[in-house]
């Protein structure tokens, strides 16, 4: 199969509707907050959504995603799928920001980069066996066998100078857990719509316009410069919003969204989102690290999972905490990613009774207690969430202790296995369940802080990337989502619905993985 370059109907019309010429001295400023930074602008260190969404304005993929998510042209041009892998051929005339050429060889160094041990992109990356350059601007990404789902896993890994690397030692990627610095960690030299102008983590980051960049007469975003500040307490950021201090807040307290709504010259828009959120639970170490249980792992025993999973009402969670804004679940994989259906999505329940009951019979009639690690600036209410959890878990006995801090010191506590009980949220930018089943369910997943090893599921999460047959692949990952649901290695919450709130003279469409996408934004 082929796919050439093409604009979509909307962005055609949305181009003849808002591109406009610049007055000549006008300068377009967005200034924008959320509750939690980029954790770093390395491109290949961290696979977490606002670290990619910010990355994503600087560095570029061979395959991009529109607000509506859909696939389209970004560095390559078009592409062509075969039996041993995919061919891709770049754009021609594409300058890094520091005026050097973008070519074939850039694409291989920043493969073997995000395939390295420190990357997070290891998961999408491994399934390119090799990259074959054919000339300076067409590729051959080497697969073993077919691969269906490549250019999704593509959208993701961005593309650097490798001379650049070079010259500033960062042939390899951060090591984020290890907190590991280096020079890309603030320092970027992408090929995309802006470039950065300083950078001051947790503080203040400056974008600039890259005015020679390849898409600016064909998207229609008129922004010239970016100023980003994190505001961690949400009603300083509605107050940031209301004040005019800011033009857009990418994640408005739920509970102040008709306030927002109400005031002159604001406006919000909401949709649900390709997010899960859910808590892990180790059931791989012998004994938990902060269980009043000695000698043993409550967790291991199937019983007591399910026990946790039946005493959080997610209802209570939706109605109260969430202000209606998510949706239920059993699975870790939301409606509009392949593998999601309304069977799996039923949620276990909610029995107090019967959770007790389970965990009487497994031996914990008097319950146990436990820490529960959870991101207090990632996600829509995560600490509320995870103080429900608490009262929650409490009636079935089970005393849990809460440490709720940020995203930047959670998250290594989670990949470097020292968490018993956290909280997670998952995105899936490849709308299909091999990128849930590889990073946090496969026995080897890199986010799999669970301990979870199931052989067929292992087996699918390999079969999956060469099937070619849409009902053959659709029906064992049908089957490995089955697995998943009867052994409970996860206690899903819900589905997360986005809210974003923005001046009226911003226009900018809410894309449901949460990316701010500026070259789809137009200032009035």
């Amino acid at each position: 199969m082929i796919f050439k370059q093409k604009l979509t109907t909307a962005l055609l019309l949305s181009v003849a509707v808002v591109a406009a010429p610049l007055a000549a001295n006008a300068e377009n400023v967005l200034r924008w907050t959320s509750q939690g930074d980029a954790l770093t602008l390395d491109p290949h260190s961290q696979n977490e959504g606002p670290t990619n969404a910010m990355n994503s304005m600087i560095y570029e993929s061979l395959v991009g995603r529109n607000a509506a998510l859909e696939l389209e042209p970004e560095l390559a041009e078009r592409w062509e799928a075969g039996d041993d892998g995919w061919t891709f051929y770049l754009r021609k005339g594409i300058k890094f920001h520091n005026g050097e050429d973008l070519t074939a060889e850039d694409v291989v160094f920043s493969f073997n980069r995000a395939n390295a041990e420190a990357s997070d992109f290891k998961e999408q990356a491994k399934n390119v066996l090799s990259v074959e350059v054919i000339d300076d601007y067409t590729v051959k990404l080497k697969t073993d066998g077919p691969n269906p789902i490549l250019a999704n896993q593509m959208t993701t890994i961005f593309i650097m100078d490798s001379g650049w690397a070079e010259a500033n030692n960062v042939v390899l990627p951060q090591d984020f857990k290890a907190q590991e610095e280096n020079f890309a960690v603030r320092n970027t030299n992408g090929t995309g719509p802006f470039k950065v102008v300083s950078r001051a983590p947790e503080e203040l980051t400056v974008l600039e316009r890259n005015t020679n960049w390849w898409g600016n007469d064909i998207f229609p975003g008129n922004i010239d410069k970016i100023e980003y500040r994190p505001i961690t307490n949400a009603a300083t950021r509605v107050a940031a919003l209301l004040s005019g201090e800011v033009d857009f807040v990418l994640d408005p307290p739920l509970q102040d969204l008709k306030r927002i709504e109400g005031a002159d010259g604001l406006k919000t828009s909401t949709v649900a989102q390709i997010r899960s959120i859910f808590f892990g639970m180790d059931q791989g170490v012998d004994e938990l690290r902060t269980s009043s249980v000695k000698g043993a792992n409550p967790f291991k025993d199937k019983r007591v999972r399910e026990a946790f999973n039946l005493a959080i009402d997610k209802a209570a969670i939706q109605r109260v905490v969430m202000e209606g804004l998510s949706f239920p679940t059993a699975m870790i994989t939301p409606p509009g990613v392949l593998g999601n259906t309304p069977a799996l999505d039923e949620p276990y329940g909610f029995d107090v009774a019967k959770a007790k009951g389970l965990l009487a019979e497994a031996g914990y009639a008097d319950g146990f207690s436990i820490q529960l690690d959870c991101p207090n600036n990632r996600y829509n209410n995560d600490e509320k969430i995870c103080q429900a959890a608490v009262a929650m878990l409490a009636k079935i006995g089970v005393d849990v202790s809460l440490d709720a801090i940020p995203k930047a010191q959670h998250f290594p506590k989670i990949q470097n296995r020292t968490s018993d009980f956290y909280m997670l949220g998952w995105g899936v930018p490849t709308l299909d369940s091999h990128y849930v089943f590889s990073y946090l369910l496969d026995t080897e997943g890199s986010w799999n802080a669970t301990g979870y090893s199931n052989g067929r599921v292992d087996e699918i999460t390999d079969a999956i990337t060469t099937e070619t047959d849409l009902t053959k692949r659709t029906a064992m990952i049908d089957e490995a989502w089955q697995i998943v649901k009867s052994d409970v290695p996860y206690l899903p919450v819900h589905h997360q619905v986005l809210a974003w709130g923005m001046t009226d003279n911003l226009d900018v469409p809410i894309a449901s993985d949460d990316g701010l996408r500026p070259r789809y934004a137009v200032m009035k």
